[in-house]
């Protein structure tokens, strides 16, 4: 292999780490989205098992703006189920179906740690072979230093 095949090869192999390292940003970013949805759920089901009847609350209308509003019936509550779709569900069911959203956030969160175990692997064998490349290519310039060195002493 020439020196230069070599030096092509290796910024291939440095691009695809960082390809990879880049994947493994992506996947944590949506992590993080999920632990935050995690988050907002854990409050939800908090707060359901915390609020009663006629309890009064401050009611999110978008926008940063809130109105106060009195809880009429706490086992009336519409909780979204996916898809787009809500329901309406008593506080145990609106607490059970927001625990089985908490599972299947937990589940993709483990998905998505799988693969970024996955990606580490694969990172870790491609610098190994950059690493590898890197030592046959100083090996081969420090032969081809010494040839040079004895054709100009048999030169003399």
């Amino acid at each position: 292999m020439s020196q230069g095949q070599g030096r092509q090869q290796l910024q291939q192999l440095v691009e695809a780490i960082e390809e990879i390292e880049s994947e493994q940003n992506t996947i944590r970013t949506e992590i993080q989205a999920h632990r935050e949805e995690q988050g907002d759920i854990d409050d939800a089901i908090e707060a359901i098992e915390s609020l009663d009847t006629d309890e009064s609350v401050q009611v999110p209308l978008g926008g940063g703006a809130y109105v106060r509003a009195t809880i009429e019936d706490i086992e009336e509550i519409v909780v979204e189920i996916g898809d787009g779709y809500a329901a309406e569900r008593d506080a145990d069911g609106a607490v059970e179906t927001l625990e089985l959203k908490q599972d299947a956030h937990d589940a993709r969160i483990d998905d998505l740690n799988d693969d970024i175990d996955a990606l580490d692997e694969e990172s870790q064998e491609l610098e190994q072979r950059a690493q590898q490349m890197q030592q046959q290519m100083q090996q081969q310039q420090m032969q081809q230093q010494m040839q040079q060195q004895q054709a100009s002493e048999n030169d003399e």
